[in-house]
């Protein structure tokens, strides 16, 4: 078996920029939605309550928005500084961490708003008991989640030498290669939490139903489109090759050895092929996430090719053509 991708450094990196982006979206969430609703909200808001219906403690506005702002912010630096050199960093339980923290923190800050909304003084705020469990809930599949995914990021292959391409029918070999780009990953957690935010908003009224509804509709498309085509990982084996996208793996695209034509390692530029992520062009069908080498291959039967940028895809296409040349052609 062999890992085409050079280490874990590029997983670590895109990793790293997938939590810078989702921590400061939800540091502007927690601190924008106060201000958004500062017309309907009296100059103190309720911001304690001590089990009881009636709050016990406020802020100012600008202190209920800022506050807990700085709070995430801080304790997601606490938790990504490596305070000894022998950790590696980003740590893989560091989102599993931040994720359920993120959506409380994002839970009481809606229910605060939500609370204090259209109220002539803060001790009038009235806190819903029932949102606290639903924001527990969610926080929890929020960590089943970023659990899912960081384990699926980290995952490596096991270790081993150059394999020999000259393939006796009896050798089995697996090769894998990824690739993500950690601006597109970026803006699909960005767009995720603004879709979240908008569905909360609609949820408990905090803004007009015309307003939220095209903003939670497009956040959320923008979300999946950007999340399933700012990653992609490529497989060659006895199967043949398959392309997963996404962190999900899915959707995927598989050929058969035999249902390939050619297969070859070549440079592509984002400008040749009109951007990144998923692209038509006169080159044929691109998946884009960074500059350089591709794995392309050519379906039997037509007429334009397939590209993917992945790492070391001279080696991808050399051993699908020694699969290809030891698998009879249809027909034959």
């Amino acid at each position: 078996m062999t890992d085409g991708h050079d280490g874990g450094h590029g997983r670590r990196r895109a990793v790293r920029w997938a939590l810078v982006g989702g921590t400061a979206a939800v540091a502007a969430l927690v601190a924008g939605l106060p201000w958004l609703q500062r017309d309907r909200l009296p100059d103190r808001l309720a911001t304690h309550w001590s089990g009881g219906p009636a709050p016990d403690g406020s802020m100012p506005l600008w202190s209920a928005s800022l506050v807990p702002a700085v709070v995430w912010l801080l304790l997601a630096l606490a938790l990504s500084v490596r305070w000894r050199r022998s950790w590696a960093g980003p740590r893989s339980w560091l989102p599993i961490a931040l994720a359920p923290t993120g959506v409380v923190l994002i839970g009481a800050q809606v229910s605060i708003v939500r609370a204090n909304l259209d109220r002539a003084d803060w001790h009038q705020a009235r806190q819903p008991g029932w949102w606290i469990a639903a924001t527990l809930a969610l926080a929890a599949a929020a960590g089943v989640l970023a659990w899912r995914l960081t384990v699926r990021a980290t995952a490596t292959a096991p270790p081993a030498g150059t394999p020999e391409l000259d393939l006796a029918r009896e050798e089995r070999l697996v090769w894998f290669s990824r690739t993500a780009n950690p601006w597109l990953q970026s803006l699909s957690a960005v767009a995720g939490l603004v879709a979240v935010g908008a569905a909360l908003g609609l949820v408990l009224g905090l803004a007009p139903a015309a307003t939220l509804w095209p903003v939670c509709a497009a956040c959320a498309v923008l979300a999946l489109a950007g999340g399933v085509s700012s990653s992609v990982r490529a497989k060659v084996s006895e199967a043949g090759l398959e392309i997963s996208f996404g962190p999900l793996g899915w959707p995927v695209r598989r050929w058969t050895p035999d249902a390939l034509e050619s297969a070859r390692a070549e440079r592509r530029l984002p400008s040749q092929v009109g951007g990144w992520g998923y692209r038509l062009s006169g080159l044929g069908t691109t998946v884009m996430l960074r500059a350089g080498d591709c794995l392309v291959v050519r379906p039997r039967g037509r007429r334009s090719d397939f590209a993917v940028s992945v790492d070391d895809a001279e080696r991808g296409a050399a051993l699908l053509n020694a699969l290809r040349a030891r698998t009879p052609e249809p027909g034959r």
